[in-house]
């Protein structure tokens, strides 16, 4: 069945750096857009970034200039880079998969915690 695994998230200080990586299995990667989401407490879940199956690449305005969204389809993977963090930037990180051939996929979460 079609799995995605969210890792590298963790604890760090306001303006250190985190890469978080969503690695898929049991699908076809390369057809499927790829988004980057988070949800603080108490707050409903945010778009941070997302990449195109063409590679077309979008980002909320909070994160613009310091995250990077990639995708490496021989891995099955898609990372967030995330540079100049901000301890507004907490939250739990999901990936997520869409294709309009099927229906979308979410990974169970990465904790992000910024300290100021």
């Amino acid at each position: 069945q079609v799995q995605l695994v969210e890792s590298g998230g963790g604890l760090v200080q306001a303006g250190g750096s985190l890469r978080l990586s969503c690695a898929a299995s049991g699908m076809i990667f390369s057809i499927y857009d790829m988004g980057w989401y988070r949800q603080a407490p108490g707050k409903q879940r945010e778009l941070v970034a997302s990449i195109t199956r063409r590679g077309t690449t979008n980002y909320a305005d909070s994160v613009e200039g310091r995250f990077t969204i990639s995708r490496e389809n021989a891995k099955n993977t898609v990372y967030l880079q995330m540079d100049s963090l901000k301890p507004d930037d907490t939250a739990v990180y999901y990936c997520k998969a869409t294709s309009g051939l099927s229906r979308d996929y979410w990974g169970q979460g990465t904790q992000v915690t910024v300290s100021s």
